[in-house]
């Protein structure tokens, strides 16, 4: 049988033994017992003796076998009998005095039958047709008038009715099974009225087919929670002064994991947490057909527009879209790759090392006949499972895919260092040289100074070897460091939950993720603050960078790959505006440093000065392009934008939203659905018409995790 079949086996809906199939198993294990001992032959006689001898013996021998089978059906059942009919006394209606209740243990829960403690020193009985409870000592607790076998029946009925739609409807629950022995050592079905205490309770919700333990069984199927999964912590970008800080410094981000998982998190039914939600991954998840350059001698154009916020009146909206160049099919130069492949223990989950294998063959299916593949696994210890081969041997790097299992533990760095090992050796000059990461990144042998791995990918990264991370799986993945190896190998990472994304990433995105046009791209942007009061960058976090790392070549910043689009928005407050959070300096010579530095054209026509350096892949320098934001960029009106950056604008919002960001509050997800409706334009893949669904999802979720109560009428 295949692990898949087992698997189907396992998710069966297995129904639980009815009682007259428990009784009747009982019965078939007494009559095997009596039958062994019936058929037995005496030990030690071999051979077959006088008649009357073993006539006489095998007399005895019987009698004395019915008195032991006897006696252990009895120790067997007396007990259970007698147990049964403790708790079937506990199930009596319950019993109020003074406001109070006393009552049986609750339906399910194992009684506590040790006789030593003082809970268990109560005693009941009955006096005067009277039921009363009372303490050992004969002071009784309470006591109402004893009911009739007719009214007990009239309780136990509805009772007994209404724990058999709660087991259909509600989580699997213990059922009781109260078995009575006769003297014909047969076993006759008793009536159940408890709710799944008591000793038979107790037993089927351990025994095997039982919904508990079936319950548990088919639990163990299910995704892990995300309560291991590690996201670095961060705050969201506050709101900054024109006057006392004017300028903003970033690296560019092409990664797109959050989305991946946020939608992962949305389609299980659970909102993120606040540290899984980085806005500007959200938005750079699509791409956007801005105006492309002609050309690599400039590798990108800067596309900007300022328009209305739809979610406050009062400020604008800044955007900056990068468009890289588009390598044609032929002018795209050899890959030599390395799949450096997490075969650990934790990824033996359908989500992890099956999908990851479907998705490396999306990947070959693209590459060139004469790129080169490698296979580097690392689990306990690192091995090459496929030396160099080239695509056009596909058959060959097909079979080493699928000769892939996990189990033990991850020793990644090592891993890392033989993978790195075997790229330098095919090393292609002037072609693509990269270590695709395929983990859930649980790293937890083999690290133990993250600094020294971060060293090792930098080296290696400026020898020419980049790394790039696809991450894998739910319930223990480490987005952390994921982050910090593709932030330093100059890589790109993503999150892969099915294989449609496998596809997104791998097969439609392929020449961004592969090939880079343009290496260590900052952006570095100055307000003017006659005309801007305050601004604030919306997402990138975590890619601040200084104001005096925008000039160090040595400060590493992000990439773009062929094709690729990075989108940027700013929200800025136009002087003089009301919503303005901070006040102007009393003593405005302590920033006539800032002041100078406006010049008398910029005073009246600009609103920021845009700067984008950059290096190209095979150069060490840096460039600089420079963009004036002009009053010419102005829209009133949002129709008048493209579709591209109404639908950003879009993402921005739910991104913020989910973020639980102030800045958004009182622009609802009906608001931000309507805004992206109108603006998903070409669909060719359907990723846009996939976020319209996560908006209504994330909306049906926030209103079930808060519901609103109604006030009842004075």
């Amino acid at each position: 049988m295949t692990d898949r079949e087992s698997n189907k086996i396992d998710l069966e809906n297995i129904p639980p033994p009815s009682t007259g199939a428990e009784i009747k198993a009982v019965n078939l294990a007494l009559a095997a017992f009596d039958e062994e001992f019936s058929q037995s032959s005496v030990k030690g006689n071999s051979g077959t003796g006088r008649l009357m001898t073993i006539l006489k013996r095998s007399s005895q021998e019987w009698s004395m076998k019915r008195i032991y089978a006897y006696g252990l059906a009895s120790a067997i059942l007396l007990p259970i009998a007698g147990i049964a009919t403790y708790h079937q006394l506990q199930r009596e209606p319950l019993l109020e005095t003074q406001g109070q209740t006393v009552a049986s243990a609750p339906r399910g829960q194992i009684p506590d039958l040790n006789p030593a403690k003082p809970a268990d020193k109560n005693i009941s009985g009955k006096e005067d047709d009277r039921q009363f409870l009372a303490n050992s000592d004969g002071t009784r607790i309470a006591s109402v008038p004893a009911k009739t076998e007719a009214e007990k029946k009239a309780v136990q009925l509805p009772r007994l009715r209404s724990q058999l739609s709660e087991s259909k409807t509600s989580a699997p629950v213990a059922r009781s099974a109260n078995i009575q022995a006769s003297k014909q050592r047969t076993l006759q079905p008793s009536q159940n009225i408890g709710g799944g205490s008591g000793l038979g309770g107790i037993m089927n919700m351990y025994s095997p087919g039982s919904p508990a333990r079936e319950y548990r069984r088919r639990d163990q199927h299910l995704p892990k929670l995300s309560s291991r999964d590690r996201f670095s912590s961060f705050d969201s970008n506050e709101v900054k002064s024109a006057d006392q800080n004017p300028v903003s410094t970033f690296s560019i981000d092409v990664d797109t994991t959050s989305y991946s998982f946020v939608r992962r998190q949305l389609l299980n039914g659970s909102l993120p947490s606040q540290d899984q939600v980085r806005v500007e991954e959200l938005i750079n998840y699509f791409s956007y057909d801005y105006q492309r350059p002609e050309n690599l001698d400039a590798p990108f154009n800067a596309n900007l527009a300022l328009y209305p916020t739809p979610w406050n009146e009062h400020t604008k909206l800044l955007h900056i879209g990068l468009q890289g160049y588009e390598i044609e099919a032929v002018e795209k130069p050899r890959s030599n790759l390395v799949f450096l492949i997490d075969v650990s223990g934790s990824m033996s989950s359908r989500d992890k090392l099956p999908l990851l294998i479907n998705a490396f063959r999306l990947l070959v299916d693209q590459l060139h006949p004469e790129d080169k593949v490698s296979i580097v696994t690392y689990a306990g210890k690192a091995g090459t499972v496929l030396e160099p081969t080239e695509a056009r041997d596909k058959a060959k790097i097909l079979n080493a895919l699928g000769s892939l299992r996990s189990g033990g533990s991850t020793a990644g760095a090592q891993g890392i260092q033989q993978a790195y090992n075997l790229a330098k050796s095919e090393y292609i000059k002037d072609g693509v040289n990269r270590v695709i990461l395929a983990t859930d990144g649980d790293f937890n042998v083999g690290i133990s100074d993250l600094n020294s791995l971060k060293n090792l990918i930098k080296e290696q990264r400026k020898s020419g070897i980049y790394l790039s991370v696809l991450g894998f799986g739910q319930g223990n993945y480490n987005d952390a460091l994921m982050q910090v190896l593709a932030q330093n190998g100059n890589g790109k990472a993503s999150y892969i939950d099915n294989l449609r994304e496998a596809q997104k990433v791998l097969v439609d995105e392929a020449s961004s993720t592969l090939f880079p046009i343009a290496n260590d791209v900052k952006i570095q942007i100055e307000f003017n603050p006659k005309l801007v009061s305050e601004y604030r960058l919306i997402g990138y976090e975590t890619r601040h960078l200084k104001r005096q790392d925008f000039n160090n070549d040595k400060v590493d910043a992000g990439d773009i790959g062929s094709g690729h689009s990075v989108t940027a928005i700013y929200e800025i407050v136009p002087r003089g505006s009301q919503v303005k959070l901070i006040d102007d300096l009393r003593y405005k010579q302590a920033n006539k440093k800032d002041a100078e530095t406006v010049t008398d054209i910029s005073q009246d026509d600009e609103y920021a000065f845009l700067k984008i350096r950059y290096k190209k892949p095979e150069s060490k320098t840096s460039k600089l392009i420079t963009v004036p934001v002009t009053r010419n960029l102005e829209t009133t009106d949002m129709q008048e934008l493209s579709n591209d950056i109404r639908f950003s604008t879009s993402v921005a919002a739910f991104g913020q939203r989910l973020r639980g960001n102030s800045y958004t509050d009182g622009y609802s997800y009906d608001e931000i659905l309507n805004l992206a409706q109108s603006s998903v334009g070409s669909d060719k893949f359907g990723y846009r018409s996939e976020f319209l669904g996560l908006v209504r999802l994330a909306n049906s979720l926030e209103q079930s995790k808060s519901p609103k109560i109604s006030q009842p009428k004075q």
